[in-house]
């Protein structure tokens, strides 16, 4: 059982409204900390064991510091996040380049900081060539197709996902890279996402293991590294049981001790690639009720909307939500909580059982802190909302402001309308 409690108060959360106004995206960094630690902790076993972490999850510089603080990397897969991670301190081997349909600037770019490459394709193997050069490590990914299953239960249908190569290719993959002279290997795979069940990283490994051995026999290269991908899910609900990573590492290490010690691979260093697990349950979305609506149903209408944090209005997702103040009420009305964009599906809950709600309740949505702000966007002209940094003294720091109409507009730099956008913009000031 998770028991959601949000990690700062009402108090406090009104406190910081009174400065960054509502909605706003607050994380917590000594959570961000205790997750890397306790990671590292249980893989500790493994010697060169890093975590890349997932920076589409949650780019924002400020937290990618303290991520690297506490020794983790980052796994790219655009030219923009590889320009983040080298502002903030992460140089070669410390990035993962991660992408699919890669552009040859992103190639050249990764090529040049000296970031390890992950390629998606055998055929990627030529273009990298011809773009940029091969490198001295390349690391390939695995897609081994069909469902993946844990248990007879289905986590995942690998075969329809777009990423990876197939066994047969992989072999191939290998067998060209070291022709033309690569020196150092890695192997990657994803094969399901948000798992909660301490068996899947275990299972994974087995598979990556056993292909480990099988790819040494066959072409005689050792691998430098395997990379356990992401994959290691959170407990949305309150009902479900979060993993354990002390019970994962273990079940990790007895796989490696199984298989790759004995193949003579006890030099290969693990690598994971978490985004959601690690920044997720730090982080949350703050928004005030500014509407109650009665209609043939309740809703609750929130300053923000699906462009603050669209999981749930395009999966379906479910983040837990805490009426702050109101923690201990019973949950006996049922609402709609929405947010303003032209869309029906723009709804954080859907009959959702909650306190009593009034208008001017500050709402606090769990586990935002990954593909939350990240997947922000402009439909309907909105505008993406603050990011605030909990510290570890108490102290709150903002680490990106909100965006402004003056924001939305600036790719409107030339031409007719820019001059016209400028004073409408400065005119409309006022009713903020």
């Amino acid at each position: 059982m998770s028991e959601k409690i949000p990690f700062v108060g009402k108090e406090a959360l009104e406190a910081i409204a009174a400065k960054y106004p509502t909605p706003f995206h607050i994380y917590d960094e000594a959570g961000i900390r205790r997750t890397a630690r306790a990671l590292y902790k249980a893989f500790s076993w493994n010697k060169g064991f890093k975590e890349y972490f997932a920076v589409k999850a949650t780019p924002n510089p400020y937290l990618l510091e303290i991520l690297r603080q506490e020794g983790c990397g980052t796994d790219c897969s655009s030219f923009t996040e590889l320009i983040m991670s080298d502002a903030v301190g992460f140089k070669g081997e410390e990035i993962m380049f991660s992408s699919n349909a890669t552009p040859a600037e992103d190639m050249r770019l990764a090529k040049e900081l000296g970031v390890i490459i992950n390629l998606d394709d055998i055929s990627h193997i030529a273009f990298l060539e011809e773009v940029a050069g091969l490198p001295e490590l390349v690391c390939c990914r695995y897609n081994p197709g069909g469902k993946f299953a844990i248990a007879n239960s289905i986590m995942d249908n690998p075969g329809d996902a777009k990423y990876g190569m197939t066994h047969a290719q992989l072999l191939e993959a290998y067998k060209i890279l070291k022709t033309k002279g690569v020196k150092r290997f890695g192997l990657h795979a994803f094969l399901a996402s948000n798992t909660v069940t301490n068996a899947y990283y275990p299972e994974l490994a087995s598979i990556l293991f056993k292909l480990a051995v099988e790819i040494k026999e066959e072409t005689g290269i050792e691998l430098d590294f395997v990379n356990l991908s992401g994959g290691i899910g959170v407990a949305y609900r309150p009902e479900q049981t979060d993993n354990d990573l002390a019970v994962i590492g273990e079940g990790v290490r007895q796989a490696y001790e199984n298989i790759l010690v004995p193949a003579g691979l006890d030099k290969v260093k693990i690598f994971t690639e978490l985004g959601r697990f690690m920044l997720a349950p730090n982080g949350a979305l703050v928004t005030r009720v500014i509407h109650m609506k009665h209609t043939y149903k309740d809703y609750v209408g929130c300053d923000a909307c699906a462009a603050n944090l669209m999981r749930p209005a395009i999966y379906g997702a479910y983040h837990h939500i805490t009426v702050l103040g109101k923690e201990t009420a019973p949950c006996n009305h049922k609402y709609d909580v929405t947010g303003g964009l032209c869309e029906n599906n723009d709804k954080f809950a859907v009959d959702r059982s909650l306190p009593e709600i009034e208008k001017g309740d500050l709402l606090y949505i769990h586990d935002a802190g990954a593909h939350g702000f990240a997947m922000g966007y402009n439909y309907n002209g909105k505008l993406r909302s603050a990011e605030l940094l909990l510290k570890e003294d108490g102290s709150v720091q903002m680490i990106r402001r909100a965006e402004t109409p003056a924001d939305y507009f600036a790719t409107f730099d030339t031409g007719a309308y820019a001059e016209a956008l400028t004073a409408s913009t400065k005119a409309a000031e006022k009713c903020r």
